[in-house]
């Protein structure tokens, strides 16, 4: 399913003075065990956030904005990814360089951190940045669910754009775009024009990899395929058997770089995960994506709004 929030695009900035907070009650940080743990909410610029615990898992959490699923954290476990398109996201993470070497990582949408929180852990003294506009959202999940005092991140309250023109030339090792506003990806992420500037902070062997959500016909992912493919060329992309064929809608995560890409063992990964998923790259991906063309900033529109129920 697509998620919601962690989102440039999101808020109108005029609204975060003033912004009260009406969570609930929760317990102290004995509630390791998970008995008595309460759902713990907030009004943020985004909507209504909430954080339900899970049931299995004793210090873990999902966060939701206006009832739709964004983020699972276990702050036990944070190498332990629930959601399908995360799960995906965390084999890039794998790839990108040999096991245990640090990163320079910018996540654009922040979320729960659940992806800084992964990349601290699989790969410590890595060097990260996230940029997420909603201020209140990122209060609400530094309060809640701490990061690690050890962890090298810093979090930014801008626009995705905004933060992305602050990173220098080169400084980053993977870029990691996880941005939706009202469930919808921001026009303004979407297009060759912000794509350069990913491209600009990414150094000579960096890697792209965006969360991205569409249904049928599938035409916005095929417009950000192209689109990447006019900067990138090694491309791939890993969704699920029923999105790749148009029969409902949902996540795809497209991996992007200069470099060639872990395709064998990427597949390999995707295709033996919980929910398993297909890969596909070169001639059948260019295939896939057909006459597409290239997005631009003038031309661009939001992705797709999700179907009614998507979220249930």
């Amino acid at each position: 399913m697509a998620r919601r929030g962690g989102a440039a695009g999101k808020a109108k900035p005029g609204n975060r003075a003033g912004r009260t907070t009406d969570r609930a009650e929760r317990p102290g940080r004995s509630d390791r065990s998970g008995r008595g743990r309460e759902a713990r909410t907030a009004t943020v610029d985004g909507g209504r956030a909430e954080l339900t615990p899970d049931a299995e898992r004793p210090n873990a959490w999902t966060l939701l904005l206006d009832g739709a699923p964004q983020s699972h954290v276990d702050l036990d476990d944070p190498a332990y990814l629930s959601f399908e398109y995360q799960r995906r996201i965390g084999h890039v993470i794998d790839l990108a360089a040999p096991p245990q070497t640090p990163l320079h990582v910018l996540h654009l949408g922040g979320g729960a951190f659940t992806l800084a929180r992964y990349t601290a852990a699989t790969r410590p003294r890595s060097t990260q940045q996230i940029v997420e506009i909603d201020a209140a959202l990122v209060a609400f999940v530094r309060r809640e669910l701490p990061l690690d005092p050890q962890a090298r991140v810093r979090v930014r309250a801008l626009d995705a754009r905004a933060g992305l023109g602050k990173i220098p030339d080169g400084w980053a090792d993977l870029v990691v775009a996880d941005v939706f506003g009202g469930a919808r990806t921001p026009a303004h992420l979407t297009t060759t024009e912000f794509l350069a500037e990913v491209r600009r902070v990414l150094g000579p062997s960096g890697s792209y990899v965006a969360n991205l959500a569409d249904g049928p016909p599938l035409a916005h992912l095929r417009g950000q395929i192209a689109t990447a493919a006019a900067h990138f060329p090694e491309l791939a992309l890993a969704a699920d058997p029923t999105v790749w064929r148009g029969r409902r809608f949902g996540n795809a995560v497209l991996v992007a770089s200069d470099r060639p890409l872990a395709v064998a063992e990427l597949t390999r990964r995707v295709a033996t995960d919980p929910h398993p998923g297909r890969v596909e790259h070169g001639r059948a991906l260019a295939d896939f994506t057909g006459g597409a063309t290239v997005v631009t900033d003038a031309a661009a529109k939001a992705s797709p709004a999700p179907p009614p129920h998507a979220f249930d």
